[in-house]
């Protein structure tokens, strides 16, 4: 793991083969891992800044980033992932780090609403994510609305 490069984009300035790298990389985890058909390209990822670890052209974690107004009132981030090969080296801990780091930086704000699979509530807890109580099924996958203030 040492060729890791770290990247942050806007839709427009992806490349092809980033882009192509990134759909792989949620249709991967999301469709195939979890077996759940969904419609991954949702027309938010124009709104986004998208940010990823990637080594040798595959993306080994992402997530996108919402400014406020976009998904929530507040700012958001989701689609957050580590790609199997990559998984148990904490580039999922880096990459939520680099999240709030961007979401500070680019929107001048730390109140963060995400919408989190409940066997990660631990995980954004550690970041300061609250649960707020709010939980529903999306996908058939058990979620918990969390913010961090």
């Amino acid at each position: 793991m040492s060729n890791i490069i770290w990247k942050i984009k806007t839709f427009e300035e992806f490349t092809v083969p980033e882009l192509y790298a990134v759909l792989k990389a949620r249709i991967d985890v999301f469709v195939i891992e979890q077996n759940c058909p969904y419609p991954d390209l949702d027309n938010y990822d124009q709104k986004a800044i998208h940010i990823w670890a990637e080594e040798d052209g595959d993306v080994l974690a992402y997530c996108r980033v919402f400014d406020k107004g976009i998904k929530y009132d507040e700012t958001s981030l989701g689609r957050v992932l580590t790609t199997e090969k990559a998984r148990g080296k904490s580039l999922g801990k880096l990459l939520i780090k680099y999240a709030v780091e961007t979401i500070e930086n680019r929107f001048h704000t730390s109140e963060i609403r995400i919408s989190a699979q409940d066997y990660l509530l631990k995980f954004y807890g550690d970041f300061g994510f609250e649960d707020t109580g709010k939980k529903y099924l999306e996908d058939d996958i058990p979620h918990t609305e969390m913010i961090r203030k």
